[in-house]
């Protein structure tokens, strides 16, 4: 994953240059940060070139390919390109999410239609803006590999994906004024290489208040702002706050004997935004993103209950190789934590943890 890597001083983005990228003018990832592999695949497949590109020279085709403006498709052949899946698979977006995410029937139903509906949309009028609530360990980085993964053929791997860790790079109060100016640079310059850029912001509720309205203007219905257009862009929020809303409502629905998948988005959506938005602790305290309806979707995810932890471990056991055992599935499971203490309905770590005492289990 492209993220603001590099260190964790003071001075925060200023210390994490882009991996592996050259500037190009506008301060982004040029083409030319694949240059060595792209040259290599080319030359490897020298013979074949040179007939596909006669009767201009060889060299000629070289320099295409190392600046990926006069072959950008031949480019693309051996270097990852923004945008490089050409189009998103609504079957297969759907079926990662059936298959990998648990008890999510809200978030998978908003995912699936928000994030196809604006990847096909031609002309968006603005960046699509998720911000995902709920306790830790019920999906909500998972859900962001799944998007990166449809999208790019690097995932979270790939150059045009871009982590913001907020107690990582956003360590200190006093520094909030150059975090504002590095966090508009470093999208600026990355929007105007790519497009398509995703931005992701992880422990949203660490963040200092204030911090997150610098990227407004990139979220808003604009053309441009400064002569770059941030509208096929992707933001997506992480963050706990929010979740004792989403409990409550789970809560009141399984006390009721009512199905969980009956909870629909109009009976949490609203209430979720209130209380993010005056939650002191969240980087979303107060915050024109909330104030000037910029967030398209707040997506709430459950606790998880017991029959979700099983799930996860059938998963995670296919996953190492093992015959489902549903005797180890079980104990597992029953070794989690639950909540409230009186009706042990939910996960208090969702499916987080269910992985390494999976390792118990198993001695090889």
């Amino acid at each position: 994953m492209a993220s603001a890597r590099g260190g964790t001083g003071s001075v925060g983005l200023a210390a994490a240059p882009v991996r592996g990228r050259r500037e190009n003018k506008q301060g982004g990832a040029g083409p030319g940060m694949k240059l060595g592999r792209a040259a290599l695949g080319l030359l490897l497949l020298a013979p074949s070139v040179v007939q596909a590109v006669e009767p201009i020279s060889l060299g000629l085709a070289l320099a295409g390919v190392l600046t990926g403006y006069i072959y950008p498709r031949l480019y693309c052949l051996f270097a990852e390109c923004c945008g490089q899946k050409r189009s998103l698979s609504r079957e297969a977006l759907q079926k990662d999410l059936d298959n990998k995410l648990f008890g999510q029937h809200l978030a998978k139903k908003i995912i699936l239609n928000a994030v196809f509906g604006f990847i096909n949309n031609p002309k968006p009028k603005k960046p699509l803006t998720l911000s995902l609530h709920g306790w830790t360990g019920t999906g909500k980085n998972f859900v962001s590999k799944i998007i990166a993964e449809n999208i790019y053929e690097g995932g979270l791997n790939s150059d045009y994906v871009h982590l913001f860790v907020a107690t990582l790079h956003f360590p200190h109060a006093s520094n909030i004024t150059l975090y504002k100016d590095q966090l508009q640079l470093w999208i600026r310059g990355n929007v105007s290489a790519c497009a398509r850029s995703i931005f992701i912001f992880d422990e949203m509720d660490k963040m200092h208040a204030g911090l997150i309205d610098a990227i407004k203007p990139f979220l808003d219905y604009y053309d441009l702002v400064d002569g770059v257009s941030y509208q096929k862009a992707m933001f997506i929020f992480l963050s706990n706050a929010g979740a004792e809303r989403i409990t409550d409502v789970a809560l009141d629905f399984w006390r009721s004997g009512k199905q969980r998948e009956d909870i629909k988005l109009k009976d949490i959506e609203h209430a979720l935004s209130v209380s993010v938005f005056n939650n002191k602790n969240s980087g979303f305290w107060h915050s024109s993103l909330i104030d000037r309806n910029l967030i398209d979707y707040f997506v709430p995810f459950l606790p998880l209950e017991y029959k979700h932890l099983k799930m996860c471990i059938r998963v995670e056991m296919q996953s190492r190789g093992y015959e489902i055992d549903e005797d180890i599935v079980s104990r597992v499971a029953e070794e989690m934590t639950f909540f409230p203490k009186e009706e042990r309905v939910f996960s208090d770590k969702g499916c987080k943890t269910v992985f390494t005492k999976l390792d118990y289990y198993y001695d090889d």
